[in-house]
């Protein structure tokens, strides 16, 4: 199989697809990789590596994309990549296409083959590739909120932490899954007091006991919501419902009743975010104000810190890219149920109920196309 790495060119987007260990691997099983040329120099890894590892550098990402039978790439393609959509091409990334309708209508029209990393699943019924860049996106989310929180950047001049007769910061964390559990982890160590909203009662009970009573748990209902968003210093958003668009758990009234200066991070804003003010930013534009409130809404937050997310990434993706190259696209969506989960377009038709769902649009199930 021939295998493309292209340089990502969303808006600071420093990640890469394919590690040269990746590459080193996929080589000595007699595929051929090509890796557009400075593809993973900002994550750290130069054109030099790739080629020791057995890579081809091209030089336009036009080459890669039509010299390959499989493009591998870390964030959704944009506008300028349509053009080089074909009949066939399988693409396998992030796609989050469930906001996205004109990207998804581009996928259809072509005959894309697309494998969404978000909507893979494992044995364990979890998102084994969605889960680490939650875990660096749920981390890095205090850390974007304490520095928003500072009076240069808009906020209310407050310390996280506080100080010796200074009381902290209030942190709300909205969704108790893989994003809430790690900015509860950083802002506790920061020293705020945190609570963290969950519709389910045993997961609340399971982090009650993993913080060992530290952090507030509440359970989910616009009441609870609006009180704890209400008192917060920093909010952060972290609701999931996976391949759909995600609920808006906090509404425009509730960001209207918060302080003036406090903080909002909605890293569900790649499925459309869970603040009903969130909009999509970048991280050359990264936040705007409503209501006197600070909004965060970069959806590719992770790209910031490039060499950490390409590696916990592909550590996670690799192994399933291994095998769509060994046994084929079809043959390996076939034999691993969880990748198949994975497939949300396919040769013409839309392949996963999430987002026929959201979109309002026709969907055929996965076992359909691949019988």
């Amino acid at each position: 199989m021939i295998i493309g790495v292209p340089k990502e060119i969303k808006d600071n987007e420093a990640r890469v697809g394919v590690t040269p260990a990746g590459v080193k691997a996929l080589t000595e099983d007699g595929h051929k990789v090509l890796v557009e040329t400075k593809a993973g120099a900002q994550s750290g890894f130069l054109d030099e590596e790739y080629q020791r590892a057995g890579a081809m550098i091209e030089g336009a990402a036009g080459d890669v994309w039509k010299k390959s039978d499989t493009v591998v790439k870390v964030k959704e393609p944009i506008e300028k990549e349509y053009a080089f959509f074909r009949e066939g091409l399988v693409l396998f990334t992030y796609l989050h296409l469930a906001p996205v309708r004109d990207l998804t209508d581009k996928l259809l029209e072509s005959k894309v083959i697309g494998i969404a990393y978000e909507t893979v699943r494992d044995r364990q019924n979890t998102l084994p590739l969605l889960t680490p860049m939650s875990e660096v996106a749920g981390r890095m989310s205090v850390q974007v909120g304490a520095t928003y929180l500072e009076m240069e950047h808009g906020g209310r001049g407050i310390l996280l932490g506080g100080v010796p007769g200074v009381p902290p910061a209030h942190v709300t964390i909205i969704g108790g899954g893989v994003v809430g559990t790690n900015a509860a982890k950083v802002a506790l160590g920061f020293g705020a007091k945190v609570t963290l909203v969950d519709v389910n009662l045993n997961r609340l009970r399971e982090l009650d006991d993993i913080f060992g009573g530290r952090l507030y748990t509440l359970a989910s209902n616009s009441y609870n919501v609006a009180e704890a968003t209400r008192e917060a210093d920093l909010v952060i958003g972290g609701v999931l419902i996976p391949g759909s668009n995600a609920p808006k758990i906090v509404t425009r009234g509730m960001v209207a009743q918060m302080k003036k200066g406090a903080v909002i991070v909605d890293v569900a804003i790649d499925q459309g975010g869970c603040v009903e003010t969130a909009k999509p930013t970048s991280h050359s534009n990264p936040s705007y104000v409503v209501n006197g409130v600070v909004h965060y809404c970069v959806t590719n937050m992770p790209g910031a810190v490039p060499h950490t997310s390409t590696l916990a990434l592909t550590n996670a993706t690799f192994p399933y890219l291994m095998r769509i190259a060994n046994l084929g696209t079809r043959e390996a969506l076939r034999q691993d149920g969880g990748l198949a989960e994975g497939l949300n377009t396919w040769l013409g038709k839309l392949t996963y109920r999430g987002v026929g769902e959201s979109q309002e649009r026709p969907w055929t199930p996965a076992a359909s196309v691949l019988a």
